[in-house]
């Protein structure tokens, strides 16, 4: 795998947006704000500024921004502004050749994801599902999340055993060991991907997935899905991380719970799977590497991240 440098106060941050604008414009400089507070120097992306309906401009400009910020030796690392809807719509306009001579810190979730399954699998990089500036750092951005996104992209170490936030159990629901790099995100993405150029790949590899504000039977669609693209027998074992709001939304309707879900379609296939730790549309939130080796142990409720996740 490509690692990037990890980074250090004084470096630079390109900022992108690759899936939807911001709501409103000062979300921008307010966010530039928040990463120089932290020591960082900011580059900022047109695709910030931009807006084409419910994308940050136009695929070409989001695209662009993409290419040019990991052609570009002064930036260090690429954080997404935010998430939303449209980062599958630039992954064939990605110079993939381009990216993998120039690893650097990619970090974002949610239709990030698509992205993150892309450089993963064509450009071979390890990158950061966490906490995005607009979406989670301008208001609430509480201790755990900060230190846990911190640490993740400035340590030269493993990152060691991850901990849920304080009150917060992570439990098993499938008994064993697994190990293996850690892939996936967002669930409703990941299931966009089959068929494509850029489906998941989860031979060897331990499965995250999360989710917000999908009722239980769109769950079931997409696990479905997923169960019969053999995703769930590939993988070595399987991290559920939070599902903010995926309940049913017509209590007068008759529906499975999450969980009963989660029995049918992935316990079958006895892959060692934790659930409730808390990465994903939660707060707080954990930061996790995508790439690096890492142990599920859903005999003790535990993962740790026992590779770098950064190139010495």
């Amino acid at each position: 795998m490509k690692k990037p440098k990890a980074l250090q106060k004084g470096d630079t941050i390109g900022l992108i947006a690759p899936s939807s604008p911001v709501r409103h414009p000062e979300e921008v400089e307010r966010s530039v704000q928040l990463l120089e507070e932290f020591g960082f120097q900011v580059i900022v992306g047109e695709s910030c500024h931009s807006q084409y309906g419910y994308l940050a401009g136009k695929d070409e400009v989001r695209a662009r921004d993409v290419n040019l910020m990991f052609a570009n030796p002064e930036i260090d690392g690429i954080i997404c502004l935010r998430g939303g809807y449209g980062s599958p719509r630039i992954l064939n306009q990605l110079d993939y050749e381009m990216i993998q001579k120039n690893p650097k810190t990619f970090l974002g979730y949610s239709d990030i994801t698509a992205m993150h399954i892309a450089l993963n699998q064509l450009c071979h990089l390890v990158t950061y599902h966490g906490p995005m500036p607009s979406s989670d750092m301008l208001k609430n951005f509480d201790d755990f999340s900060k230190e846990s996104f911190l640490q993740a992209i400035t340590s030269p170490n493993p990152l060691g055993k991850i901990e849920n936030p304080p009150g917060e159990e992570i439990k098993s629901l499938v008994k064993g060991k697994a190990i293996g790099p850690i892939i996936g995100g967002n669930l409703s993405l990941i299931a966009g991907t089959i068929g494509t150029n850029y489906e998941i790949d989860t031979r060897g590899k331990l499965l995250l997935l999360e989710d917000i504000d999908e009722e239980p039977y769109r769950v079931d669609g997409m696990l479905n899905q997923l169960r019969l693209a053999g995703k769930f027998h590939d993988c070595n074992g399987v991290i559920i991380g939070d599902w903010n709001n995926c309940i049913p939304k017509d209590p007068e309707k008759p529906s499975l719970s999450l969980m009963e879900v989660f029995e049918d379609l992935i316990v079958p296939f006895g892959k060692p799977t934790i659930y409730n730790i808390k990465i994903g549309h939660c707060e707080p939130k954990i930061t996790v590497p995508f790439g690096v080796e890492a142990v599920l142990d859903a005999d003790q409720c535990s993962l740790t991240i026992v590779e770098s996740t950064t190139r010495g």
